[in-house]
Parts: structure tokens; sequence; C-alpha cells
């Protein structure tokens, strides 16, 4: 019998883990949503990454 309660108490422990995390996760899912609102949108300016790239054939470098 003390088998089952304790199988029970240790359930009740994974489940409440679960529940925190879940609760963690829903918090930060909302705080990257609105640091994403707030940030200011790109307007006209050119992607950094791919600033200067030409499109299509590349000049051979010069050895």
């Amino acid at each position: 019998m003390a088998n089952r309660s304790t199988n029970t108490f240790k359930k009740k422990q994974r489940e409440e883990e679960k529940r925190r995390k879940r609760l963690a996760k829903e918090a930060k899912k909302i705080e990257r949503k609105e640091v994403k609102a707030n940030r200011d949108p790109l307007l006209g300016e050119e992607d950094p990454d791919i600033a200067g790239i030409i499109p299509g054939p590349q000049p051979r470098p010069e050895e």
C-alpha cells in the first residue's frame, strides 16, 4: 500500500512540474511577442546581412 501512495505523490510532483514549465513557456512567449511588437520596423533600409550583394554571377577574385 505504501508504494501506491508514493507513486501518486510522484505523479503529483511530475504534473506540478509540467504545469510550472508550461506557465513559464507561456510567459516567455508573451514577452517575446511584446518585444517584437515594440521593436522599430526597418523602413526602406537594406537588410544588413545582404548589404552590398549583387544578384547574378559574381566577378572572379583577382589573384
